[in-house]
């Protein structure tokens, strides 16, 4: 058996050559909320509801390589619950509302919230994606 000192796995350091100039991050988020591509801000984010599309159709970047997986959802809930959570609160401390009304009301509420919210957070995230620099590709 030879003898092969252990090592620790090393990154790759050589840093690869931009191919796509990266905004402003303030600008990047923007047109990511927008639906815009936050390389260019003239093509879409979007193919679908949620689906990124593969390629920006107006700089081609490789806007289908960013994987937001769980962020959009994550800081979805995070902003509706901020903004919900202490009228809810306020509500039931100061009416004291039978149950089945604060189910009424605030269930939807939510569900609506989070619906409208999530397309722009979920933009907002790969804007933020590309601004790291997520799209590059790997040598």
């Amino acid at each position: 058996m030879p003898d092969i000192a252990p090592s620790a796995w090393e990154p790759d350091r050589r840093a690869p050559e931009a191919l796509y100039a990266a905004p402003p991050l303030k600008t990047a988020l923007w047109r990511g909320m927008r639906n815009r591509c936050p390389i260019c801000g003239e093509g879409k984010v979007f193919k679908g509801f949620l689906r990124v599309v593969d390629q920006c159709e107006n700089c081609a970047a490789p806007l289908g390589s960013l994987r937001a997986d769980d962020a959009p959802p994550y800081f979805t809930i995070f902003i509706a619950g901020h903004l919900f959570i202490p009228p809810v609160l306020m509500i039931e401390r100061h009416f004291s509302p039978p149950m089945w009304i604060q189910m009424v009301v605030w269930v939807p509420l939510f569900a609506i919230a989070t619906t409208l919210l999530l397309r722009p957070v979920k933009g907002a995230t790969v804007g933020l994606m590309s601004r790291f620099g997520f799209n590059q590709p790997r040598s």
